[in-house]
């Protein structure tokens, strides 16, 4: 693997192309979104000791649904697509490791989904503010916004209204 350093605001892989890296983050914060309609919709940061990569891309070839981009410096270790999917094969601790990263990712995307459903943005504020206040701390509001799927304007009032 390689380690590299990248400033903030760098595009790592852009929404339509084929995923060819993982990522493990030593330093810094990485996020994923989507664009709709003109819209960036934040699905995910990923901050110091995690990997990351676009997995249905990385795994099939498809094009990415994602764009994954720097937030902060970033130091980050990085794996190309041939070493991680023969490591996968080859290596029972890194398979091991892999498929509980995709459990991981699995159970917060649907704890996410499910908060969606369920509750009011502010409610998803609360929540944000209680199992991950490190993201308030690190992310621009309108990223934290874009995520909880409210305009910044009515995160200032949710966040005004404490």
């Amino acid at each position: 693997m390689e380690e590299i350093t990248i400033p903030a605001k760098t595009v790592l892989l852009k929404e339509g192309e084929s995923s060819k890296f993982m990522y493990f983050v030593q330093s810094g914060c990485l996020r994923m979104w989507t664009n709709h309609n003109g819209n960036e919709i934040t699905t995910q940061f990923f901050f110091e000791g995690k990997g990351v990569a676009s997995m249905e891309s990385l795994l099939t070839g498809q094009p990415s649904e994602f764009t994954m981009e720097s937030l902060e410096p970033c130091s980050l270790y990085v794996m190309g697509k041939e070493l991680f999917l023969k490591l996968i094969e080859e290596d029972a601790d890194f398979k091991n490791w892999f498929d509980q990263l995709l459990l991981e990712r699995f159970f917060y995307y649907s704890k996410h989904m499910l908060s969606y459903l369920k509750n009011k943005p502010q409610e998803r504020y609360y929540e944000l503010l209680k199992n991950h206040p490190h993201i308030l701390q690190r992310v621009p509001q309108h990223y934290i916004a874009s995520y909880l799927g409210i305009t910044p304007v009515s995160l200032s009032r949710i966040r005004n209204r404490k």
